[in-house]
């Protein structure tokens, strides 16, 4: 796994017009495979924290981006202050912006559990302080239980997001605007055992959401279901959102998935950012359609389009696990910790298969009724008992295991 990428949504700025020009849809997939699936002995953990801001007096107020800079300071990522030298916390996170001024936390990946737990603990901590200095304060939920979804980020590619969103419903506001995730990043492995890794990180899906589904009251209202976050990402374009599923060959399917989604955005300098109607990135190659009106597409732009999908599972080298609520303060170390084990050898990794193929794609069951639907909290009990008995392959103290089996175990109803 590299360290985690900052995409052109993060940094506010355009893709790299001179990268090398893409001959053909071949070399397009040829790209895709080769940089979204790296190959090796599984190393290093990384995960990725997302949080709604609020003010400690009245979270239902409406949060000025003045007042976030101010509590930021030299942290500010650019999108939201130009100048400023957004320098990384402490422990080396570098942070960016969500459109409704979500703060999101990018640790660096971590060649073992303890060490990424130090450095994610360090700079929450000291996120947490700074916002505090402003009278400001994290969520605690994959989705704003207090306001409604409002953009504040005032970037191209924001807007164009919001225009293209807005016809098909309220979704897209509210995935951009008022949801906050925890994202896993894991490497892929080794290439004989990448299919069946891929297969079990998806298998977990359904049962891991519902385990730690903590996002039903929207904006002061009772959704009734519980991972509205959820809902609200698959309600934007299917076409960008839906599983890929298991596959005997995950860069390939990936590939060509990629190459036939329609763009979301188009990057441009000195007009709207919003894409061509219907036109796949192969249609760009090829140049049909509105792609004949077009400069050639790049690696880069072919690597923006990867920033678009918002798949459960999204690979970049390494595989990034989207599925999973922004938890409560620390409580983000406890489904990484599971997640992990889980993961630990082949051995394990064939018993999540086997344990979760009763619930396999049942993901809108899951974020709709979560535990409370008896399938998927049978199968959520068994994969939490095999990953608190495989937390011991961890490099966590005796004392943090038992911790995090004993918050494992109280989520899953044991």
């Amino acid at each position: 796994m590299t360290a985690v990428r900052e995409f052109p949504e993060k940094s506010g700025s355009a893709v790299n017009r001179t990268a090398r020009v893409l001959a053909d849809r071949a070399a397009g997939e040829a790209y895709v495979a080769s940089v979204c699936f790296k190959h090796g002995p599984p190393r290093l953990l990384g995960v990725e924290l997302e949080y709604t801001v609020h003010y400690a007096d009245d979270p239902r107020r409406p949060l000025s981006p003045d007042d976030l800079a101010a509590a930021l300071g030299q942290h500010t990522p650019r999108t939201l202050r130009p100048e400023s030298p957004a320098i990384p916390l402490p422990g080396g996170s570098p942070m960016s912006l969500e459109p409704g001024l979500q703060v999101e936390i990018s640790a660096q990946p971590q060649s073992s559990l303890s060490a990424l737990a130090e450095v994610v603990s360090a700079d929450l901590a000291r996120l947490s302080e700074l916002l505090a200095r402003r009278g400001l304060r994290l969520g605690e939920s994959g989705i704003d239980a207090h306001r409604e979804p409002v953009r504040r980020l005032r970037t191209e590619r924001y807007a164009a997001m919001e225009r293209r969103f807005a016809p098909i419903g309220t979704g897209g506001v509210t995935m951009m605007a008022g949801t906050a995730g925890l994202q896993i990043c894991v490497d892929a492995g080794e290439e004989a055992q990448l299919a069946k890794r891929w297969a079990a990180v998806h298998a977990l899906g359904p049962p891991l959401l519902a385990l730690f589904a903590n996002s039903r009251v929207h904006a002061g209202r009772d959704t009734g279901c519980a991972s509205a976050r959820w809902l609200a990402v698959m309600s934007t374009e299917p076409v960008r959102t839906q599983t890929t599923g298991s596959t005997s060959d995950p860069p390939s399917t990936w590939a060509k998935r990629l190459l036939d989604t329609p763009l979301m955005v188009l990057p441009r300098e000195d007009a709207p950012w919003d894409a061509p109607n219907g036109l796949s990135f192969a249609d760009w190659i090829d140049g049909r359609g509105a792609g004949a009106l077009l400069p050639k597409p790049t690696e880069a732009d072919l690597a923006y389009h990867l920033s678009t999908m918002f798949t459960p599972v999204r690979p970049q080298g390494y595989l990034e696990v989207r599925y999973l609520d922004a938890q409560p303060g620390a409580g983000w170390l406890p489904p990484v910790a599971l997640f992990a084990a889980l993961l630990a050898d082949e051995s394990t990794v064939d018993m999540v298969l086997d344990l979760c193929a009763p619930v396999l794609d049942q993901w809108e069951t899951a974020a709709r009724f979560g535990l409370a639907d008896a399938g998927i909290a049978a199968v959520a009990r068994k994969v939490a008992d095999l990953g608190c008995a495989s937390l011991n392959r961890t490099d966590l103290p005796h004392p943090a295991i038992t911790e995090i089996a004993d918050a494992v175990q109280k989520r899953a109803g044991a």
